[in-house]
């Protein structure tokens, strides 16, 4: 198995990214899995940490597939094979609001004091522990893309190859340490992949904030 636990993947992704220390780089999370990892990187490239908030939209009767994700500003990207499911409108339209309402709960709870740091002008990691669809990423790239950021930067531990050839269109790099033949979840790449909760995630945002 390729990695212990989230703590080990980030000290690899952390050494994949050496030429970011001392660039001052916003090293962002996708929530929550990949929050301590984004700690631990921000905290070895001498960047700062915060999160970036999208939510995937789950396909009718199936909530673990991705047919697309949104962001907190309500600009969503839906995956090409959506089509193939023939969405009702109505029904993506109520999985928009619910996602919607699920992120700025997610806002209020994890930084009720301040608003995100802005990325404009700065190179940006955005880490997540594994891209499957790629839906999410996708999302939470658009979302920064439009505030102008120097560099967008994609890290994570394992993704698919055409994942990987999908998130090119939207990074100006991609570091993944493993990019395996067969890939059905992103959990079977770890011998730890224990669920990160929200007081974790307001816990880890607390302590970045009084450092």
């Amino acid at each position: 198995m390729p990695f212990r636990d989230r703590d080990q993947a980030a000290e690899k992704l952390a050494e994949a990214l050496e030429k970011y220390r001392g660039k001052n780089p916003l090293v962002l999370a996708i929530p929550r899995g990949a929050v301590p990892m984004a700690a631990r990187i921000a905290e070895a490239l001498g960047g700062e940490p915060d999160v970036v908030l999208v939510r995937k939209l789950r396909a009718p009767d199936q909530p673990e597939l991705a047919v697309g994700a949104i962001d907190e500003s309500g600009h969503y990207y839906l995956h090409p094979y959506a089509q193939a499911l023939d969405l009702d409108d109505t029904y993506l339209e109520r999985e928009k609001q619910l996602q919607m309402r699920t992120l700025r709960e997610r806002r209020a709870l994890y930084t009720p004091a301040r608003p995100p740091v802005d990325p404009r002008g700065r190179v940006v990691i955005v880490v997540d522990d594994g891209i499957a669809t790629g839906s999410t990423m996708i999302a939470a790239l658009q979302a920064l893309r439009v505030k102008a950021p120097k560099r967008l930067v994609v890290a994570t531990a394992v993704a698919p190859a055409d994942t990987l050839r999908r998130l090119e269109a939207y990074a100006d790099e991609i570091v993944c340490l493993e990019i395996p033949p067969y890939f059905h979840a992103v959990g079977e790449f770890f011998e730890d992949f224990s669920q990160v909760s929200d007081d974790e995630v307001v816990d880890w945002l607390r302590r970045r904030r009084s450092a």
